[in-house]
């Protein structure tokens, strides 16, 4: 492949059609976008410039990225930007991170209504959260958070889960104190898992009584009535894990914990280990063995199976912000906040303009630095342009395969 590392690109473009034979028929249009953005990602097909070296004249040929936010490799920038913004926000109080996941039960429903049932996952955990939250039983509070979707879990298979981060209290209802939390105790996690799981399943019964859901292959059956009235009975029985972190320490804790989860995406090409005779072996943690790293190898088709499987609808916003810290209320809000925290806001928007300075600022790494001498700049001496060769069409979609839908 040109690598002593393998990237994910390296396996899409050495066994992308292995996987259109076996999968082809089950792959919706925007995953073979994200498949097509990450095999072309930084090649010639993109396009680039050549940079020159102002010390020792050494030449860098530079390609161009997809951008695309599933892509391994196009996540720096956009997170070292979205930190950014996120550390002007932050609170000098303590944060908790809780997790709310879906039952097992509902993976092929999901899988096949991804954008219904995600915003279903939203809804339910926001309005769980901000209803106890607001119990004078509890907390008695307005609070604000927010809240990140991830779908995979250490293997690469479907577990949606969202991961909540929240400032250790909230404005009381006439806003006009600030009430803090118990020491190391945000809500109930009990309460919250009953309270999310009844939200949950009154709006996934609302989708389907209203035709948003969609079913295939060999849950077709759920489109009868009674069918879906036995998987909500499932729902009822299932276990549906709600669990609280340990508080975070402080901002800087906070920063850290949102720097490794925000931006990230099913896997990263530094967990790949091998690609060799048609096999992905890569690295996990096995979480029931005291996060034991261990290796798991599956064939080529399978683990690009399990990658798409967490491939997004388009313009679905994986990152949404709540009570206090919604996008419409949130400048308003978090001054009322500093004011009954006694603290005054002091970060201040970065004016750089230029991305390659914007990175530096932001990651502390240059990316001009010569990688030959070490001491001169790299500068752009010629554009390359991009090579239009016609895409592939995928096959036609005539149905859902039974095999892929059932393999999650």
């Amino acid at each position: 492949m040109g690598r002593t590392k393998p990237e994910v690109a390296d396996i899409f473009c050495e066994y992308g059609e292995a996987y259109r034979h076996k999968f082809g028929t089950s792959t919706n249009s925007q995953q073979w976008r994200t498949m097509h953005a990450i095999k072309v990602c930084r090649t010639a097909e993109l396009g680039g410039h050549i940079d020159q070296c102002d010390h020792c004249g050494h030449e860098v040929i530079s390609y161009n990225s997809c951008r695309n936010r599933h892509c391994p490799k196009c996540q720096s920038l956009a997170k070292a930007e979205w930190l950014e913004a996120r550390t002007a926000e932050l609170l000098p109080v303590d944060y908790f991170h809780v997790v709310f996941t879906i039952p097992e039960v509902l993976n092929q429903l999901t899988l096949q209504n991804k954008r219904e049932v995600y915003n279903i996952l939203f809804k339910a955990v926001s309005k769980s959260l901000l209803t106890i939250a607001a119990d004078s039983k509890h907390l008695g509070a307005n609070i604000g958070f927010m809240a990140i979707l991830h779908t995979w879990g250490q293997t690469l298979l479907l577990h949606p889960h969202l991961h909540c981060v929240i400032p250790a209290g909230g404005l009381s209802q006439d806003e006009r104190a600030w009430i803090n939390c118990r020491k190391r105790f945000f809500l109930p996690v009990r309460v919250l898992s009953r309270l999310y799981r009844r939200f949950f399943i009154e709006l996934l019964m609302k989708a389907f009584n209203q035709d948003r859901l969609k079913f295939y292959g060999k849950i077709s059956h759920l489109s009868n009535p009674e069918s879906f009235a036995q998987l909500i009975k499932k729902c009822f029985n299932s276990e549906w894990v709600v669990y609280a972190k340990p508080p975070f320490g402080g901002a800087e804790k906070v920063l850290d914990y949102l720097g490794r989860y925000t931006h990230r995406i099913a896997i990263s090409n530094n967990r790949l280990l091998r690609v060799k005779d048609g096999k992905v072996s890569f690295s996990w943690r096995n979480y029931r063995q005291e996060n034991k790293v261990q290796t798991m190898t599956l064939q080529a088709e399978e683990f690009i199976r399990r990658f798409l499987l967490h491939v997004l609808p388009s313009g679905f916003m994986r990152i949404r912000y709540f009570g206090f810290l919604s996008n419409r209320h949130r400048t308003e809000k978090l001054k009322r906040c500093r004011k009954l925290l006694q603290v005054h806001q002091t970060a201040v928007k970065s004016t750089i303009v230029d991305w390659k300075e914007r990175y530096e600022s932001l990651t502390g790494k240059p990316v001009d630095l010569c990688p030959f001498c070490h001491k001169g700049h790299l500068i752009p001496i010629q554009n390359l342009l991009p090579l239009r060769f016609p895409l592939t069409r995928p096959p036609p979609q005539t149905g859902i395969n039974d095999n892929y839908i059932n393999a999650i």
